[in-house]
This record gives C-alpha cells, sequence and structure tokens, in this order.
C-alpha cells in the first residue's frame, strides 16, 4: 500500500523531517495549519510530510467509507482490534520514513507524529521502527496492539524519545488510554514527556507551544 501525501518545505534541502499523521476521517490537510504553527527555525529547513490514510468503511459508522488507518470495530478500543489493519498501515507508514532515508536523511532527523488514530499509529510503527528515530510525538490517542510491544519494540527505538499529550477533557479518546499508554512506556524504560490540558478531543495553543519547545530540545 502507497500513501499519497502531502509535502511542505519550510526552505531549501531539509535535515529535519516530521510526518504527521491525521486521525478518524481526516487527511493530510487537517494538519498543515499546525506544521505552520510550529517554529522550527532553529534546526534550519523542516520537511513536513503529511499523508493520507485509505478509505475504508468504518464499522462504529455504520460502515461509513472514510480515511482511516484501521477499522474500529467497537468504542471500546481495546477489544476486538483490527491488527491486520494497523499492520498494513504501519508497514505503508514506516515505507515513508524508508522514502526520507533514501532521499540521505539519517533516521535520527526524522520525527513520527500523530494524532488520535494517528497518534496511536505514530506509536505502533514507530516503536517497531528497526533504526533509531528522532522521536514520536503522540497527541490525545492509545497505544494499539499493546499487547504485542514488548516482543515486537525494535532495539533501535527502546530510548527514543517520546512526547505524549492529552486533553483531561477528551470524550473521544478518554484520557485514561492516553494515561496508559504512557505508563506501559515508562514501565518499558522509554523516555516519555508527558502532558495534559483543559481541553476535549483537540490540539491547543499550549499544546503545539510545549511540543515546539519538545522538538528543539530533542532535535538541536
Amino acid at each position: 500500500m502507497s500513501l499519497p501525501a502531502l509535502q511542505h518545505d519550510t526552505g531549501p534541502d531539509p535535515q529535519t523531517t516530521v510526518i504527521v499523521l491525521h486521525g478518524l476521517g481526516a487527511d493530510g490537510h487537517d494538519f498543515e495549519p499546525v506544521c505552520q504553527e510550529l517554529d522550527l527555525r532553529a534546526l534550519g529547513a523542516v520537511r513536513f510530510i503529511l499523508p493520507h490514510a485509505p478509505e475504508q468503511p468504518v464499522t462504529i459508522n455504520g460502515g461509513y467509507v472514510m480515511r482511516a488507518w484501521y477499522d474500529i470495530r467497537q468504542v471500546d478500543l481495546q477489544r476486538q482490534e483490527d491488527a491486520a489493519g494497523v499492520r498494513a498501515s504501519g508497514a505503508a507508514i514506516a515505507a515513508l520514513i524508508d522514502a526520507e532515508r533514501a532521499r540521505g536523511l539519517p533516521a535520527g532527523r526524522i520525527v513520527l507524529m500523530g494524532f488520535s488514530q494517528g497518534c496511536a499509529m505514530a506509536l505502533f510503527t514507530g516503536l517497531r521502527y528497526p533504526e533509531r528515530l528522532g522521536g514520536i510525538v503522540a497527541l490525545s490517542g492509545y497505544q494499539p496492539l499493546a499487547d504485542s510491544l514488548e516482543s515486537e519494540r525494535s532495539d533501535a527505538n527502546r530510548l527514543a524519545p517520546v512526547f505524549m499529550a492529552h486533553g483531561r477533557l477528551d470524550p473521544v479518546v478518554v484520557p485514561a488510554r492516553g494515561e496508559a499508554a504512557r505508563d506501559q512506556l515508562r514501565a518499558l524504560g522509554q523516555a516519555v514527556e508527558w502532558r495534559d490540558y483543559r481541553m476535549e478531543h483537540s490540539v491547543s495553543t499550549e499544546e503545539l507551544r510545549d511540543l515546539n519547545a519538545w522538538l528543539l530540545k530533542t532535535l538541536g
């Protein structure tokens, strides 16, 4: 599966790439304003890649076809997970990372970032990717296929830094799901910076300010 994607370079010859994965029912355009808000000039030119998830029926939405990284079969996100869909999208996202490396960018200058269902895919793909990434950003999401993480996590990304953020009022992905992902990663020795905010299932100005600072600290 090949993913269509938007690309925005902030200048010539980018030396850092941020791959941004949207949430259920959105597309790559959804996070263009977020990328524009980030001020990463201290890192030089940055390439933002915003892929579109494949279109497929989503069970909890009555089988309606929309962009989704995998099917969601129940409101309880931990039951009847679409493992095949998660793994197929994970392979396609890993191919985007591979393509950046083929351009000559080291894996350590690539950040994988996602929101909601895209957050789940960022965690799934990034933690299993065979080369050490610059970082993983997990916004308002959860850990998919959590039971397989410990056995499948790559040695290269066991120490990759992770930025996690969640809304304390989130009714879509309840805070406990994000906290469970955080606690699992910390128990496995992962370096996780955690932030929570008084917001629902969204992105806030304060969150972007904290994310911006983390990216500069992590990649600078």
